[in-house]
């Protein structure tokens, strides 16, 4: 794998480094369908390639199929800022009536089912800025939330470490509300030192038994693929797995529902005809057992969807598929891959021994009387683990 900091060649070109205040052009927020009135796909692009913290789930050719199909009413906003005219900054902002099931108004970060990172987009550079402009933006435009709710984040990254050091500077109480620890890969030792390291001897022996075993029911084969030949039917191949799994059992399988096949479908397109698909599959006699869809988007990659043919369970056809998926360690512009797991898998932290700490975090909106009911509920809710209340 590659360095996990990657060093700008000019700081100044790559952000807001240097800049002065006046370059920075402040925050603005529009209905997500007008937003190729104030920026094109192009720039969001741009945009998505020149941070510090990649997120593709909020590129445009994941978010966009997601506004599509889960905000049609266009009630989420796009939030942006330019620094000497460059797209600099962007992150989908909706309100809510309720927090989890509580009256409680609030500005979030808006998210669906299957964004499993919710940190902006903000050239490299321009966090610092970022946060003030966002923060800034939504005190004068609170309405009636009492509160900005933010997303996943990672815990190490530099959002992250940015946005403490605005809201503590700014003497704004903020507070992380939620983390999880979800596995990692990043290492500099190659696929089979790392599964030696990560995999007791007899682990190792018995996953070469299944394989062996699996390669006797008939015709083995393993592909990989990063282009956009034979993806319709790949992404057939992959619902109709999946569905009929345990996800299907229980209607969560992304076929289930339309809104959610579609957004598959069009991701999927869109991240290949941008370079950010990777896809592996393991085939029996040539029907798929296990398949996996990775999003490529250096300095890190983010194992999105796998899904994998519960009938042939006992030879671990999943597991098999992963090990294969350790050639990311190989990669020159891949630092890390992100698991996109639920904290304590089962199956991925038998292989993957890292972990990436993220977190979700409510930040002070407004004057000081909504501040002033904010930090109650932050103590409650952080439970002492409150950073600025």
């Amino acid at each position: 794998m590659a360095s996990a900091h990657l060093e700008r060649s000019d700081p100044a070109d790559a952000g807001c480094i240097a800049r002065p205040r006046a370059a920075v052009a402040g925050f603005a927020a529009s209905a997500w369908r007008a937003f190729e009135d104030l920026f094109t796909p192009l720039e969001w692009d741009h945009l998505a390639r020149s941070g510090d913290e990649p997120n593709p789930f909020a590129e445009s050719w994941s978010l966009v199929p997601a506004l599509e199909r889960f905000a049609p009413d266009a009630s989420v906003a796009l939030a942006h800022f330019r620094v000497a005219g460059e797209l600099s900054g962007l992150i989908p902002l909706a309100r809510s009536r309720s927090y989890y099931g509580y009256p409680i108004p609030h500005l979030a970060a808006w998210s669906h089912d299957n964004m499993f990172v919710g940190s902006p987009l903000v050239r490299g550079g321009c966090e610092e800025v970022f946060w003030r402009e966002l923060f800034g933006w939504a005190d004068a435009h609170a309405g009636a939330a009492l509160f900005l709710h933010l997303g996943w984040m990672a815990e190490d990254g530099p959002l992250f470490r940015a946005l403490s050091q605005v809201a503590d500077g700014q003497g704004r109480p903020w507070g992380v509300v939620q983390r999880e620890e979800r596995a990692l890969l990043q290492s500099e030792l190659g696929p089979q030192a790392y599964l030696e390291a990560a995999m007791s001897g007899k682990k190792r022996k018995e996953l070469r038994r299944q394989h062996k075993r699996l390669a006797e029911e008939g015709e083995l084969r393993f592909e990989r693929r990063c282009d956009e030949a034979g993806l319709d039917g790949w992404i057939e191949d992959f619902l109709a797995l999946e569905q009929a799994g345990w996800k299907g059992r229980n209607g969560s399988a992304l076929a289930d529902r339309l809104n959610t096949r579609d957004w598959f479908a069009q991701t999927l397109h869109g991240a290949a005809a941008q370079g950010r698909l990777e896809r592996l599959t393991l085939a029996l006699d040539g029907k798929p057992i296990a398949m996996l869809a990775n999003f490529i988007a250096p300095p890190g990659a983010f194992s999105f969807k796998t899904a994998f043919d519960e009938r042939f369970a006992r030879f671990s056809p999943g597991v098999l598929l992963q090990l294969e998926n350790l050639d990311l360690l190989e990669r020159e512009d891949v630092a890390w891959c992100d698991s996109c797991a639920a904290a304590d898998h089962p199956m991925i932290e038998r292989i993957w021994r890292e972990k990436r700490a993220i977190v979700r975090v409510n930040v002070a909106i407004g004057g000081p009387l909504r501040r002033a009911l904010f930090r109650p509920m932050l103590r409650a809710e952080s439970r002492g683990k409150a950073k600025g209340a």
